[in-house]
């Protein structure tokens, strides 16, 4: 696949809101252009997990970075005539991060009511990457049959799990693990996290 250094991000009202703005902090050395679909009720977990004052007009990478960063394109949760909803759109994969398990159920059963189950069935008809970072604990029997429901249809299930054997001083120190791993299956360099047994 070509790179088109553009990525379509998700961000959904599971809680974990730190691992979408620490990834899309990475996602600026990585990609041009990152079009962002935000959930109402993920603004509302932006506000009450990171106190960002921020709505839905006042969504910007500013707001969300504390820098300004052209590349980021925010786009309506409702605008169907938007770039990723069409697979005549190229770009490198997308990722819902974190994703809730209502949006992973209507992905996996191909239910596309907003922009954002509609980009990620496009991924998966057009057989790009599609990286669902689920965020949930324990799962119910629901939660698995459709987490493999969406794997064998192509999406990558990589849950917001961060791993310790680098042992992490800081909270960003460990959400970035699980950062690390987004980028590796996105096909990105990254150095977050040594490689294991690899020398630094």
């Amino acid at each position: 696949m070509v790179r088109t250094g553009r990525l379509v991000m998700g961000i959904t009202g599971a809680s974990g809101a730190i691992y979408a703005v620490r990834f899309l902090h990475h996602a600026q050395q990585h990609f041009h252009e990152v079009y962002l679909i935000c959930s109402d009720q993920a603004i509302q977990v932006l506000q009450t997990e990171l106190e960002l004052n921020i709505t839905r007009e006042t969504l910007t990478a500013e707001a969300l970075l504390g820098s300004r960063w052209q590349g980021l394109k925010v786009l309506e949760p409702r605008d169907y005539f938007a770039p990723p909803a069409s697979g005549s759109f190229r770009h490198d994969g997308m990722v819902i991060i974190p994703c809730s398990m209502g949006t992973l159920g209507r992905i996996a059963n191909g239910s596309s009511d907003d922009l954002m189950t509609r980009a990620a069935d496009v991924c998966l008809k057009e057989r790009r990457p599609l990286i669902l970072v689920v965020r949930e604990t324990p799962f119910n029997q629901v939660h698995l049959r459709n987490m493999l429901l969406a794997a064998e249809a192509g999406a990558t299930i990589l849950p917001a799990n961060p791993s310790f054997y680098n042992r992490p001083r800081t909270l960003e120190e460990a959400v970035d693990t699980v950062i690390a791993r987004v980028l590796q299956h996105l096909g990105m360099e990254q150095n977050l996290v040594p490689e294991w047994g690899v020398p630094e």
